[in-house]
């Protein structure tokens, strides 16, 4: 009975584990002070609002949970909406949302970190290296397999 029991409550705390891990996210203004104390690549996912494609990598990849250890460990994460009309500052530069027509538009930093062959698209991981340049961007969808991969060549 008491190995029953043992496995039960084995079982429940994977469980919970599992349940409660997520991954954390930073903001750029939180960003700088950070790496002062421990610098690490920084993650930055771009996305939008309507993006099916971003929705998904949301729900899917940024859930597993060994990607969740990765980047809670070896990266700073940030989740940046392209479309946010909040002003950024971020080495000192004050980042905003640039309208572009009637309800349109990209954000300046989003625009700076999701431009590949001059196009943005949705969604676009961007890493940068400790000295806050880009090291990598792809702009499709990423499952939690090919994250893993291009998270273990960087750290």
């Amino acid at each position: 009975m008491r190995i029953i029991n043992n496995i039960l409550i084995f079982a429940l705390f994977i469980v919970c584990q599992s349940v409660v891990s997520q991954i954390k996210i930073n903001s750029f203004e939180s960003l700088e002070d950070a790496m002062k104390i421990d610098p690490k690549p920084v993650v930055v996912f771009i996305h939008t609002d309507w993006c099916m494609y971003c929705k998904n990598m949301e729900s899917t990849t940024f859930k597993n949970n060994q990607i969740i250890q990765k980047l809670n460990t070896n990266f700073y994460f940030i989740s940046l909406n392209a479309e946010s009309r909040e002003t950024i500052n971020f080495l000192n530069n004050d980042f905003r949302f640039n309208s572009n027509g009637h309800k349109t538009g990209i954000h300046q930093l989003a625009k700076e970190l999701a431009v590949v062959n001059n196009k943005v698209a949705y969604p676009t991981l961007t890493i940068l290296n400790k000295e806050y340049e880009i090291i990598f961007q792809k702009q499709s969808f990423l499952s939690a397999n090919q994250l893993l991969k291009i998270l273990e060549k960087i750290s």
